[in-house]
């Protein structure tokens, strides 16, 4: 089914571009590339510390790894659909507190943070950040039309179902 050009359309896409995607693809692109930059963002702070449990420093390892060309891949798709590409973790502080986002506070107090303290504030606060993420993955999967963007949603609930489990099992032996 392709979907004819609207008024709030960019007039330099195409029509064949407009009808492979919607709003909802545009709003869960901005939201989950400033989602992803705010974990990597996460990731850092704990990679540059000393005294981290090596399991959550792979976790942050990975976490960093997998989000990096997801954002890629979501800024790309950005440009084509005529939407400017997300550089700030910031862009997304206006999401609200069910999509996970850490405060200026709470990354402070990570930032903060030394060894094992350091350990259970990044896992307490990635576990809140992939449920948020997850939530948001959720709405694409059911209201986005681009298949690469729900494919990349679905892709997105099954690892970090699968990461917050190992941070909850992480937690109890930290």
């Amino acid at each position: 089914m392709t979907m004819s050009a609207s008024p709030s359309t960019s007039p330099s896409v195409s029509a064949a571009v407009v009808g492979s995607f919607n709003k909802q693809d545009v709003l869960f692109a901005q939201m989950m590339a400033a989602h992803h930059l705010q974990a990597i963002d996460m990731a850092d702070v704990v990679l540059k510390k000393s005294g981290i449990d090596p399991r959550v420093t792979a976790l942050a390892t990975t976490i960093k790894n997998e989000q990096t060309p997801e954002i890629d891949r979501m800024n790309g798709w950005l440009s084509s659909w005529g939407s400017k590409p997300v550089t700030s973790s910031m862009a997304g502080m206006s999401m609200g507190s069910g999509s996970g986002m850490m405060s200026m506070d709470d990354m402070t107090a990570l930032a903060d943070a030394s060894g094992a303290k350091a350990s259970k504030l990044f896992l307490t606060g990635m576990i809140t950040h992939h449920t948020g993420a997850i939530t948001m993955a959720k709405t694409e999967i059911a209201d986005g039309k681009s298949a690469d963007a729900i494919t990349l949603a679905n892709s997105i609930t099954t690892s970090q179902t699968a990461q917050i489990a190992q941070m909850k099992n992480l937690l109890t032996s930290l």
